[in-house]
């Protein structure tokens, strides 16, 4: 019987998964403070793409075990989750997005048209996870 194996390199994937992170921060915090053509665009919709990027990126780092297309959908419906959650404004969750980081991570006013940049988030955090992760088909065994 002829079977595939799935082959990682856990070392390489942690140290590139670090190194990603490192980047897609700044890149999603600089979408904040861009000035340039676009800035309404950069702002509220491309760090959209980011910020689901950087979901993926840190599940699949801390749970290196988990699926490339879990992670994705979960981080997905999470962050849609949160759009909702925008919707609702009680005392205590507007004091936690009075401030740079807590209006960065939940948002502070709900939009339909960030789902589809969430939805291109997603899917190319997918398929970063899937190119770190290294994977590849093994010849069968004989």
């Amino acid at each position: 019987m002829r079977y595939v194996r799935i082959v990682t390199n856990g070392g390489k994937r942690n140290r590139a998964m670090v190194f990603w992170l490192c980047v897609i921060v700044p890149l999603g915090f600089y979408t904040k403070f861009y000035s340039g053509p676009a800035a309404n665009w950069v702002h509220n919709s491309l760090g959209g793409v980011f910020y689901e990027i950087f979901w993926c990126l840190l599940a699949a780092w801390l749970l290196p075990r988990s699926a490339s297309g879990k992670i994705a959908v979960t981080v997905l419906l999470g962050t849609c989750a949160l759009e909702f959650l925008q919707l609702w404004h009680p005392a205590w969750l507007q004091a936690v997005r009075g401030n740079f980081i807590g209006q960065a991570i939940l948002g502070n006013s709900f939009a339909w048209s960030d789902f589809p940049y969430y939805f291109i988030g997603s899917a190319l955090g997918w398929l970063w996870i899937r190119r770190l992760s290294g994977r590849f088909t093994a010849p069968p065994a004989t």
